[in-house]
Order: C-alpha cells, then sequence, then structure tokens
C-alpha cells in the first residue's frame, strides 16, 4: 500500500479496510484528485538512482519505468497515489519494495495483502518474472486501476488481482477456492498484531509474511510477539533488504508461519456447561 507507517493505527478490517462490504465513493475519488494535472515527468528516473534502478530490474527497468509513469499519473488522479508522492516514485516506493525480492524464493507464489495501487505486488512482479503474484484489496476502485495496470504492462500470465479482504481469501467466499502462498506482502497496512492475523493463514506452513514497516518495527516485534506466537508465528525478525543498493534500506518484519492454527472456538457459557450436565 502507499500510506506511512503512522496511518496504520486507522485500519479496522482484513485486508486494510473497515469490515463488511466494500463501497466505492464516487467523493473519496474526487476529493482526493490533484488541483493540476499529473506529469509523466515527475515518473522520471532520478540520475543518482539509476545504478540501484538497473541492479533491481535488470532488463525489466523499462517496464518499471512505464509502471512508475502510470502510479505519477493515473494513480494520483484516481486517488492511489498522493500529489506529493508523484516526485518520490522511485525512491520512496519502486525501489522501496523492490528490494524486498531478496527475501523471496525462485519461482515463489506471493500474495500482496492490501495492494492498494500494487505496493509492493506489482513491483515484485515486475522485478522477479518467476514469481506468481496475487494482488489482494477489496475496494474496486483500487481492483479497477490494479486490473488496467496489469493488462497494460502484459503481466497477466503472472499476476491476479483478487477483490476481496484477507480473510476472504484465505477462507474462500461467493464460490471461490482458499488461496494460499509461500510468501504473503503488505506495506503499512496495519500494526503487526492484526496484520499477522489476516496475513498467516494465507501463507503455506513453512511460508512467511513480509512486513514492509519503518522505523516502528522493533518496537511492534516486542509489543506483538506473544499475539503472533499465538497464531502459529515463529519468532518475528528484522531483516534490512537493499544494503548497498539503496539507502536507506528496506525494513522488513519476517515472520515464518510455523504452525497451522485454526480460528479460536468462544468459551461455553455456564449455561450450556449446566445443560450438558443435567444430560449425562
Amino acid at each position: 500500500m502507499t500510506h506511512d507507517d503512522t496511518t496504520a493505527d486507522t485500519v479496522t478490517g482484513p485486508g486494510g479496510t473497515p469490515p463488511g462490504p466494500s463501497a466505492v465513493q464516487a467523493a473519496d475519488a474526487e476529493s482526493t484528485r490533484p488541483d493540476t494535472a499529473p506529469s509523466p515527468a515527475d515518473a522520471a528516473l532520478p540520475p543518482e538512482l539509476a545504478p540501484a534502478a538497473l541492479t533491481l530490474f535488470g532488463d525489466r527497468l523499462d517496464l518499471a519505468a512505464a509502471y512508475a509513469e502510470l502510479l505519477a499519473t493515473d494513480g494520483v488522479v484516481r486517488g492511489l497515489i498522493g500529489p506529493r508522492e508523484a516526485p518520490r516514485i522511485w525512491d520512496r516506493h519502486m525501489l522501496n519494495c523492490a528490494a524486498v525480492a531478496e527475501r523471496i524464493p525462485s519461482g515463489a507464489t506471493v500474495l500482496d495483502v492490501g495492494s492498494g495501487a500494487g505496493l509492493p505486488g506489482l513491483v515484485l512482479a515486475i522485478a522477479r518474472p518467476d514469481l506468481t503474484v496475487t494482488l489482494i484489496e477489496p475496494l474496486a476502485r483500487r481492483t479497477s486501476f490494479l486490473i488496467e495496470v496489469v493488462e497494460r504492462l502484459g503481466l497477466a500470465k503472472s499476476v491476479r488481482v483478487f477483490r476481496g479482504r484477507a480473510d476472504e481469501a484465505a477462507s474462500g467466499s461467493s464460490g471461490r477456492d482458499p488461496i494460499s502462498g509461500d510468501v504473503v506482502t503488505a506495506r503499512a497496512v496495519a500494526p503487526l498484531d492484526r496484520l499477522a492475523g489476516w496475513s498467516l493463514p494465507l501463507a503455506v506452513r513453512g511460508g512467511r509474511l513480509l512486513a514492509l514497516k519503518g522505523s516502528s518495527a522493533a518496537a511492534e516485534i516486542e509489543e506483538h510477539a506473544e499475539v503472533v506466537a499465538r497464531l502459529g508465528g515463529g519468532e518475528p525478525t528484522v531483516q534490512l533488504c537493499g544494503v548497498g543498493v539503496i539507502d536507506p534500506p528496506t525494513t522488513v518484519v519476517e515472520i515464518v508461519r510455523e504452525r497451522m492454527v485454526g480460528p479460536a472456538r468462544p468459551a461455553a457459557s455456564k449455561r450450556s456447561r449446566a445443560g450438558r450436565s443435567r444430560r449425562r
């Protein structure tokens, strides 16, 4: 997603939106439109970042540049990227997300929770053509953008868009089969306890959650490690990605799904326990 970590506490539902049906509000898109038309020039790769971009994207750098332009133009107009973010698309978004690819095994299936404008899921799909990526996003306005970008960039063979919340993807809904993957990614979606609750059920046993975080990473681990363990996750660790390539490197909290934990059962009421005793 494109939010800063400071917005995470406002998230209340799986996949980055409040629980319940995802309604598209026309006023939402209008209120975020810039006063002036965005310029493709905002997506230009700064010369000083060109070596890092070439390292991370290789021969798919042109494809990455095409996506950056879509973010800086259509993404801004449609309210998925803030106008002030457009000039910082490469350092703050493209390179920051691409660096995470070093933590993903070859040929892995990746599920990107709360994908928003496609960060980091689409960036990873561009940087790593060996990956199979599913972008999980509940809002129609965002999924429409994602579907259009996938088609325009020619990524339909390796990327699909799932409209729904993370819990719906994990359990299956509306006639759709449950989905799971080797790696689950998320960027500025929610605090670690809630994020693990939504994301770990999507990972296969031995799979992992890669949560892109900022300076709050260590504090979140300390605060939420017990919750993560109850959810079947191993000890969270902080990984720095892109060291020596980008400055600063990307901070990632990595959690391996060690155990398959089902939904918690509600405690039995006193009345129900008494009823069972009488039947005996």
